[in-house]
This record gives C-alpha cells, sequence and structure tokens, in this order.
C-alpha cells in the first residue's frame, strides 16, 4: 500500500468544471492539460505512484503539482516566472554599440575600410563604452538588428536631373501607357541593347556530365577563340525576342538590328513601335533618335536616364541567356557561340512569357525619397 501524500486535494464544484474545461480544450497547452488531469486524479482519492502511473510520467511530477494546487489553487498551475541570466550590458551600452557600428570606422580615425566583430569589440573598450566585451557579444547585440558593417553592397546615386521623368516614361510604357493615354493594339514596346564581349573559350579537356552524387565537371582551362556582340530587341508585352550576332558593338550594327526588325511583321505595319534603350554608345542621345525615326517613322527611341539599365527589361532577358545558354561555357569558335545564342533565342520564344514587372511609378518616387536622405543637397523630382 503506498503512502498517502499529505496534500489532500479537494474541489470545489466550480474548480472541477473548470479543470475539466480545460481538459476537454483542444487548443490549450499539453502541459496544462497534464497539470489539470493530475490534480483530478488527486482528487478522486488517487496517489501520486497512480496518477503518475496512468498519465506516464514521474511520481515526483505528480507530487509537484498536487503541493502547487494545495498551496495555490488553480492559479498554482502556470509557470513561475523566471529571473534568466542577469543582463551584462545596459540598455544604453547596447544602444553606443549599435551606434558605433553604423558609423564608418574613419570617423574613428581607424585605417580600416569596415568595422569587423573584434575590432568593434575593441573600439567598444577603448571607448569606454563598456569595460569589457567580446566579439561574439558584439555579434549577437548586431544580429537583434540585422547590423552587418563587415558586408558592403556597390550603388550609383542617380545624378541626372530628370531621372524620374525618363525612368517615369519607361515604366509608363510598361503599363502600356504613354502620355497618359494608353496604348493601342497596333503599339508595340521593345526594349533594346546589346551584350558584348560573348567568348569563345574551347576547354582543353570536354566537360563530364553529372552523375550520381557527382556534379558536372568543367574543365578550368581553356583556350580563347575570340568575342562577338549579341544584340537583341525584347518585345515586352509579347516575350517575343529578335536578335543577331555582330563581331562587335557600333551604331552600323545597331542600325542592323533596327532594319532586321522594323522590316518584320507586326512592327512593320504597326502604328507606333517604342524603343526602350540605355545610354550606350550604338544607340545615344537624340541623334540616334532621330536616325531611327528618319528611317522609319513609326519607331520612336525612349531613352533611360544614365546609370539606369536596371529598368531596361532586355537585361533581364540577358540574365536568362546568360544562366542558361552561356555557363558553363565550351565552344569551339564564335560560330559554334553564334548557334548558341540564335537557337536559343527560338527555343525561348517558344516557351516564354512577358516578365511579371511590378516596380511602378509609386515604387519609383519611394526610392528616389529614400535616396533623397543621402544628400539633402540635391532633391529628385518626383514620377508624377
Amino acid at each position: 500500500m503506498p503512502p498517502r501524500s499529505p496534500y489532500v486535494v479537494i474541489l470545489t464544484a466550480a474548480q472541477r468544471s473548470q479543470l475539466e474545461t480545460i481538459t476537454r480544450r483542444s487548443s490549450a497547452p499539453y502541459r496544462t492539460v497534464l497539470r489539470a488531469r493530475i490534480v483530478l486524479a488527486a482528487a478522486d482519492g488517487e496517489s501520486n505512484t497512480d496518477i503518475a502511473r496512468a498519465l506516464g510520467i514521474n511520481a515526483d511530477t505528480a507530487r509537484k503539482w498536487r503541493k502547487r494546487f494545495c498551496s495555490k489553487g488553480i492559479d498554482g498551475l502556470t509557470e513561475l516566472p523566471r529571473s534568466g541570466r542577469p543582463r551584462i550590458f545596459t540598455a544604453e551600452q547596447v544602444a553606443e554599440v549599435k551606434a558605433l557600428a553604423c558609423e564608418l570606422p574613419s570617423v574613428s580615425g581607424l585605417p580600416l575600410a569596415r568595422w569587423s566583430c573584434p575590432g568593434l569589440a575593441r573600439e567598444v573598450t577603448a571607448r569606454g563604452i563598456a569595460e569589457q566585451i567580446s566579439a561574439s557579444s558584439v555579434r549577437r547585440i548586431l544580429s537583434r538588428d540585422a547590423i552587418k558593417p563587415w558586408q558592403h553592397r556597390s550603388w550609383i546615386f542617380p545624378r541626372d536631373p530628370y531621372f524620374a521623368l525618363k525612368a517615369a516614361r519607361v515604366l509608363d510604357l510598361y503599363a502600356r501607357i504613354w502620355d497618359g493615354e494608353p496604348l493601342g493594339a497596333d503599339d508595340y514596346v521593345l526594349s533594346v541593347d546589346e551584350k558584348p564581349g560573348v567568348q569563345a573559350r574551347h576547354r582543353i579537356c570536354r566537360s563530364l556530365p553529372p552523375t550520381a552524387r557527382r556534379a558536372m565537371r568543367v574543365e578550368s582551362e581553356y583556350r580563347r577563340g575570340g568575342t562577338l556582340a549579341y544584340f537583341a530587341a525584347y518585345d515586352v508585352h509579347r516575350a517575343h525576342v529578335i536578335g543577331r550576332c555582330e563581331p562587335s558593338t557600333g551604331i552600323e550594327r545597331f542600325s542592323r538590328l533596327t532594319a532586321q526588325v522594323m522590316t518584320t511583321e507586326p512592327y512593320a505595319s504597326a502604328r507606333r513601335v517604342f524603343w526602350i534603350v540605355d545610354n550606350g554608345a550604338s544607340h545615344r542621345n537624340w541623334a540616334a533618335a532621330a536616325r531611327l525615326n528618319d528611317a522609319y517613322p513609326n519607331a520612336h527611341m525612349v531613352h533611360l536616364p544614365v546609370h539606369a539599365s536596371w529598368l531596361n527589361q532586355v537585361e533581364v532577358y540577358f540574365s536568362v541567356v546568360q544562366r542558361k545558354a552561356l555557363c558553363p561555357d565550351d565552344f569551339a569558335d564564335l560560330a559554334t557561340v553564334a548557334d548558341r545564342l540564335l537557337t536559343f533565342q527560338q527555343h525561348y520564344n517558344n516557351t516564354a512569357r512577358p516578365f511579371d514587372w511590378t516596380f511602378t511609378r509609386d515604387d519609383l518616387n519611394q526610392l528616389l525619397h529614400r535616396l533623397g536622405r543621402h544628400d539633402l543637397h540635391a532633391p529628385r523630382p518626383l514620377a508624377a
């Protein structure tokens, strides 16, 4: 006969009803349901050993929650507050460490290009922010706000005073709008550029295909077979590409692409064909626009702002070409490269859909507003 517990559980009708409700509640945490069952079994006269056997727990667990209920009632079934490890650094010290990490090291007179956690730890102690701090503690403090001063990204600040207006025209064309009016069914938008310097690199040893538990193997040494330029006009709304390969870039070679496109239907008989281009030498400034319009009156060249090729959708197509057709590369000569590019172009046209372009005028305004905070003396006009 197991010894009886000195803690006898006697439940009121309200307490029993509350505990039984907890055991039936599907959303209640398991530990809460378990504690309620222990108390109900104890109220029915079960010993701690019998309760432990029935519920598959340790007898000490049953003894703990029986005692807790007898001393504090149902409120005793909740977790007690835990103190945890005491703070080593105050909130002010943590804030100063984060502020230091958001400064360039040159502000502190250090010959460093960027901070590291050990460097920050040394500077924190040197400034007297904390008597002692480890690099791992600095990393934990910075990780709470995802601050990573040892990383950096390159960017180009837009300096064109008409950046917003020029970029907004292109974004409107992507949305099939021109001068505030919707484009017609016989209006087309082409995103055009060239991909220069495509190399014909011939691997000294042939590449090995992938097998089980082994990736494709590509010889690192190669022989150079020259370079060519790939010109492409991407129809934004039809996801159709017309391209050609040339020995290099230049006005004359770009003109051959315009002739190839503008003598092909539906562009030859279209009402308007908008050519979105960047500021490359082959199609720069008003002279290129006039040259295109003189040759084909229904063709209109629209220039992007300087340093805004990221708004040119053909660059997305070029990234697809690079990833799927040119990398890894192993071409015997330039003719093989040209054949790969044009064959992939046809393959792409058979399966492609328009890019899901979501960057709008509003996104452009928000971007320029954020950039304006970095240079208060050079406000950017909105794309209104």
